[in-house]
């Protein structure tokens, strides 16, 4: 179980500090600070102190400060770069500052992370780190220049495994603390992957090594709407390895692509795809019109499963309980034989919008801790404890009664999660189906998932993993009402 050391992305990418006029902004008028890093920093700052999330606030502050191409590369991969590897970083400051991370005074902590990050996984020479971070610590927090100076070059000592050696546990003896400092995951959630993985924590180590790199971006190509190929001749991408809809956008901005901006295609990853397109393929006797995603915000699947439902004579109703969210829904379904309703899915026998006679296919695509997609959200894995699982649980079954309630008998309800907590996954849909009045049978959705895709387990539910098939961590579960 050797630290592999993570990839550096900066390096792959060919990412260099320059300055130019374009990259620098003045600082009080007399020193400058490279502008992607101030985007980072200005980024990290968001998350740390207002609970915004990377994915939102960094696309504005680019926008905002101008930063583009070559720069707006360096600062995404200095922030989520900073973010995914925040633990171990934190272990790493604290031992070079001989002091724990919380005595340190946050703006300066903050231009540490960054400026740790940059020293440790990127080919920024280290001088140029050191400079460019005590700069940045200058504006930011003028009576720790000394401190941050010192400690950056402490650092710099040290190479990433050697660091490793020094602030991990011993894998022998403390085998998830060792995991959990080398590849900068909290305790719980190793734990909980290697459960799921069935206690090999080898295979384990290849997860949390895989949530640590640069999640490629998916696109979907709606069916009936654009062929995957020519989206990915669009695209300058690759059509996916699973789905048959997914293309691999190898550069670039999805937002700048037609088929995007007019509703052809939409950014998901291709894992959530093949929940959905296994719940729309699952084989159904009787009618086969009325569909169901009883909690659609933001709406990717929705609009997937509605264009599939146009090529089949289907209608599809999207259940989403917050206004802003079904708002959204309302965009991805637009122009497709779909109606949002904003409500609470567990009062769908309360709608007057939907149907007495039942659905013949639900989604029920629950809220989750996320634990799945850490890739792509790097700072929930800092947010997220434990302690937000006993509500999740509970919601995720009633959404899952309420499902069985909305299925008309011989009808298919499609459980999935972007999180392989066997709390949230087998132990959620289990205990939904004893505990319901309504018999629900178990589905094999292996054969609804492509031939040959390996890693599906023994079924009857399915576990996706980011190390296995490139995808989020979707977990999906099929049941059949009983007639």
């Amino acid at each position: 179980m050797g630290a592999r050391r993570p990839a550096r992305l900066g390096r792959q990418a060919g990412l260099e500090v320059r300055r130019s006029a374009t990259t620098e902004r003045w600082s009080g008028g007399h020193r400058q600070i490279d502008q992607a890093r101030w985007a980072a920093y200005e980024a990290m700052l968001a998350v740390q102190r207002d609970g915004a999330y990377a994915n939102i606030v960094l696309p504005q502050i680019l926008r905002e400060t101008g930063v583009r191409f070559r720069d707006a590369a360096f600062a995404t991969e200095l922030t989520y770069g900073t973010l995914r590897h925040l633990g171990t970083l934190d272990l790493i400051i604290a031992k070079a500052a001989q002091r724990d991370v919380d005595r340190i005074d946050p703006p300066a902590r903050d231009a540490l992370r960054l400026g740790a990050y940059q020293l440790l996984h990127t080919r920024v020479p280290a001088h140029a780190a050191v400079a460019e971070t005590v700069d940045l610590v200058r504006e930011v927090a003028p009576g720790a220049i000394g401190f941050a100076n010192a400690v950056l070059r402490r650092i710099t000592e040290r190479t990433y495994d050697e660091w490793i050696a020094e602030v991990a546990p011993d894998r022998e003896t403390d085998a998830v603390g060792y995991l959990s400092a080398a590849w900068s995951h909290p305790q719980w959630i190793v734990r909980a992957f290697a459960e799921a993985l069935g206690g090999d924590l080898g295979e384990t180590a290849q997860l949390l090594a895989e949530d640590n790199e640069r999640p490629p971006v998916h696109l979907c190509a709606r069916p009936g709407l654009i062929d995957p190929q020519e989206l990915a001749d669009l695209a300058d991408g690759v059509p996916g390895a699973f789905s048959p809809y997914s293309v691999y956008l190898n550069s670039g901005a999805p937002g700048d692509l037609a088929p995007i901006r007019d509703g052809r295609a939409h950014v998901q990853d291709e894992g959530s795809q093949l929940v959905a397109t296994a719940l729309a393929t699952a084989d159904l006797t009787g009618p086969d019109e009325r569909w169901l995603d009883l909690c659609a915000g933001p709406g990717g699947k929705a609009g997937l499963l509605a264009a599939i439902a146009a090529g089949r004579g289907a209608r599809l109703t999207a259940v989403e309980i917050t206004e802003h969210r079904a708002h959204l829904v309302e965009q991805a379904v637009r122009g497709l034989p779909a109606t949002v309703v904003c409500a609470d899915g567990r009062q769908v026998g309360e709608i007057d919008e939907l149907p007495e006679e039942g659905f013949d296919r639900v989604l029920v695509d629950a809220p989750c801790t996320g634990l799945g997609s850490l890739r792509r959200r790097p700072e929930s894995r800092w947010r997220r404890q434990p302690s937000d699982l006993p509500p999740l649980t509970r919601l995720q079954r009633e959404l899952l009664a309420a499902a069985f309630r909305a299925v008309r008998p011989g009808g298919l309800v499609a459980y999935v999660t972007c999180s392989p907590h066997t709390v949230e996954t087998q132990v959620s849909v289990v205990e939904a189906a004893r505990r319901s009045p309504i018999t629900m049978d178990f589905v094999d959705a292996r054969p609804f998932l492509p031939d040959g895709m390996p890693g599906l387990g023994g079924g009857p539910t399915v576990q996706l993993w980011p190390h296995r098939h490139g995808t989020d961590a979707m977990f999906l579960a099929l049941l059949r009402r009983a007639d």
